[in-house]
């Protein structure tokens, strides 16, 4: 099975470390599905972790560890080029739509842009996500 989590599910995952983000980041790194990023997807994870709400709440050193980790681990794919065939009202996130689907890879977000494609794209919750893992 192959995932690319949001931005928005990668860091839930680092602050609630008991919530089903966390608990999704957990069933990766024990192997139990591919998980899927982009140069996009990390270097948008960067300048999140780089507000200073979220700089309060996870040390920098925290965040780069997680994002060399992002790096090491997970399956680097290149950045889409074409967009989506469903687009967000974010064009921000077209890239993710655009990747999970050229990846085949299912999205899973807590973002309600990208919720709201739903049927039109397959778009799963963290908790759905770990459902498919059961």
């Amino acid at each position: 099975m192959r995932f690319v989590l949001d931005v928005d599910v990668l860091v839930s995952g680092l602050l609630s470390p008991r919530g089903a983000p966390a608990l999704l980041l957990e069933r990766w790194l024990d192997g139990e599905f591919e998980l899927i990023v982009s140069k996009l997807l990390l270097e948008e994870l960067e300048r999140t972790f780089a507000l200073p709400k979220l700089r309060k709440r996870i040390p920098a050193e925290a965040a780069a560890g997680f994002v060399a980790l992002l790096r090491e681990v997970a399956e680097v794919a290149a950045d889409p080029t074409d967009p989506p065939a469903t687009r967000s009202k974010d064009a921000g996130d077209d890239y993710l739509i655009a990747l999970a689907a050229r990846e085949q890879a299912h999205l899973v977000s807590g973002d309600a842009h990208v919720l709201a494609l739903e049927p039109a794209i397959p778009v799963l919750l963290p908790r759905a996500a770990l459902d498919l893992l059961v």
